[in-house]
Formats: structure tokens, C-alpha cells, sequence
């Protein structure tokens, strides 16, 4: 098995905290399809988000997912005049048999716009 690197980003609508459980889930869930992932292959997943997002911490989506012995860490995206607002960003570490060519990013929705270059 080696260790092996997901991106993925969404957009929120509105900073609510049920709106962020809602949408980082949809991103976790899709994270772990996409990939044949189940928490037993995490090894840790880094949050960030932008500025603009106060309600809740998107970590607790993961918690909420089941995702209870994987270390999970959130952070404040930088805040650069003119990026993409409201969005969530997640980087998961993982154990896998994919090559890393193999390994599907995923960015939800408007956040497709963020890598187009690896967007699935």
C-alpha cells in the first residue's frame, strides 16, 4: 500500500453550519467513492476554508460521517483579493494500491473552477 494524496474543494451557497455539514459531506462522501476509499484508508484529512466561512468547522462533517479515529485538522485559507469566496477545501491523506495517475480529485460544483486541470 502506499500513501497517496486527494484534493477536493466545494462552494457553499451561504455560511450556515448545516449548509457546510451538508456540502463537505457530499465532498467527503464523493472523496471516498471515487477512490473505493473507507475510513480504514485515511490516514488524515486537512480542511481549510476561506475567510468567509465562520458557522462551523468543517471537520465536523467528517465526524459526523463516522469518520471518528482519523486525525482532522482546519484551517483559514489565505485571503486573497479576487479568489473564489465561500469555499471548503480538503486534502486527505490516504493508504492505496492506485498509482498516483490514478488517484481522482474531486471539486464539486462552481469549485471545478478552481483545478480544471484535475477536476473529475
Amino acid at each position: 500500500m502506499a500513501v497517496r494524496a486527494v484534493r477536493g474543494a466545494v462552494q457553499l451557497e451561504r455560511d450556515e453550519a448545516g449548509h457546510m455539514d451538508e456540502r463537505v459531506a457530499a465532498l467527503l462522501t464523493a472523496v471516498m467513492e471515487r477512490n473505493d476509499l473507507t475510513a480504514d484508508d485515511l490516514i488524515s484529512l486537512w480542511f481549510t476554508a476561506t475567510p468567509d466561512l465562520r458557522s462551523d468547522f468543517p471537520a465536523a462533517a467528517a465526524r459526523g460521517l463516522g469518520i471518528t479515529d482519523v486525525p482532522l485538522i482546519c484551517a483559514q485559507e489565505l485571503d486573497i483579493e479576487g479568489a473564489m469566496p465561500r469555499v471548503v477545501r480538503v486534502l486527505a491523506h490516504i493508504e492505496s494500491d492506485r498509482p498516483r495517475a490514478g488517484i481522482a480529485h474531486v471539486y464539486l460544483g462552481a469549485a471545478a473552477a478552481l483545478r480544471k486541470d484535475i477536476a473529475q
